[in-house]
């Protein structure tokens, strides 16, 4: 792997915009060596990185490189909330055939969350307030890393804190504690007054140059919709050192109570999922695949196999399942192998052959000049 540009975000000549050339992270399940030229992650069995099964038997190439050695053995990922630590459904899902689960998100202290009520059913989705509730990572670290290193499915650890210094410190507690395969740090965490992490450029690459200092494990940036110019903060965290980028999280939003007297939830504003969610994670995807050159993690309201197409085609190299699976704990899974049959129709020997078909020639104008505005 070539040596890492280091860029101070805020720095320098500002870039101009280039065309992407789709380079699919879909590769064969040797594992990789990091940037430090030691570090390597094993992907999950490798028996399901290659599906023979369904129509056709036919091979195909499911595996999926995310860089600095986190190969995953297929694209589908549990996203970072939909399966808790893991531990609590091993015993209703197939963990071997995940991805790669990303963990809950996890603070350097205890957090007890949001009063109740935590959800509020909307149109085509859910309204979540749940608030970050977790034992903080010494009992994470305690209570799952132990049960992670035993598994062969990639488990990544979702961060989340106040501060950069905060972060870098959760951080430094997980390097060289085995069972972890990477981060997945969540940009939309609170930046004191100034909001979340993700708004704003220097912010993100400020947050993720503070933690790929702490750490040579496999690193995420998960940006949020909410961005105005969401291809800046993916170019920011990209020169920052982050391996891959993850796009979206949830949508900030708001439901009223069944009397109108105000919010449905406890914490008053909650975050958007599901199906309604789609639009904004693939014209995220969509942006950021044009002017960046690692792997994007395509989340936000996929619930079939047409949804992971689209957002492969979108740009993505992989995907992340989220609160489907909450009701449909093996969703993931059936959505690989749905992926390995979706190849074996198009007459394809590989999921990369799937990625960035919808990309444009040439970067396409921002989303901030919406069409509603004319161009």
């Amino acid at each position: 792997m070539k040596a890492r540009r280091r860029v101070v975000p805020g720095i320098g000549p500002k870039r101009t915009p280039t065309v992407r050339t789709i380079r699919p992270a879909i590769r064969p399940t040797q594992p990789v060596g990091s940037a430090a030229g030691s570090r390597t992650v094993r992907p999950a069995d490798s028996s399901s990185a290659v599906s023979t099964d369904a129509v056709g038997g036919r091979p195909v190439e499911l595996a999926v490189d995310l860089g600095r050695g986190l190969v995953l053995a297929n694209p589908v990922l549990a996203a970072s909330g939909s399966m808790g630590y893991g531990v609590e459904i091993a015993d209703a899902v197939d963990l071997a055939r995940l991805g790669g689960l990303v963990t809950r998100g996890t603070t350097l202290k205890p957090r007890g969350g949001h009063p109740a009520p935590r959800t509020a059913d909307v149109p085509a989705g859910l309204l979540l307030g749940i608030g970050l509730q977790n034992p903080g990572i010494e009992a994470v670290l305690e209570r799952y890393a132990p049960t992670w290193a035993r598994w062969t499915t990639p488990v990544i650890v979702n961060l989340c804190g106040e501060s950069a210094g905060d972060l870098a410190e959760i951080t430094r507690r997980l390097e060289g504690v085995a069972g972890i395969a990477g981060i997945e740090l969540n940009l939309s965490c609170a930046n004191g007054s100034r909001g979340a992490f993700g708004l704003d450029e220097g912010a993100a690459g400020s947050l993720v140059t503070a933690v790929r200092r702490a750490t040579e494990l496999p690193l995420i940036a998960k940006l949020t919709a909410a961005a105005s110019d969401v291809r800046a903060i993916a170019r920011a965290v990209e020169d920052a050192g982050a391996d891959a980028i993850s796009a979206i999280n949830t949508m900030p939003g708001l439901a009223l109570a069944a009397d109108r007297s105000g919010p449905a939830l406890g914490s008053g504003y909650g975050g958007i999922c599901g199906p309604v969610l789609k639009p904004h994670g693939l014209r995220v995807v969509w942006e950021v695949a044009q002017v960046v050159a690692i792997p994007v993690i395509g989340i936000g309201g996929i619930t079939v196999i047409d949804d992971v197409l689209d957002y492969l085609a979108a740009g993505a190299s992989a995907v992340g399942v989220g609160v489907a699976a909450l009701a449909d704990p093996m969703l993931p899974v059936r959505l690989a192998d749905e992926l390995a049959d979706a190849c074996r129709a198009r007459g394809v020997g590989t999921a990369g052959a799937l990625a960035g078909t919808a990309l444009p020639a040439r970067p396409a104008p921002p989303s901030t000049r919406g069409a509603e505005y004319g161009r």
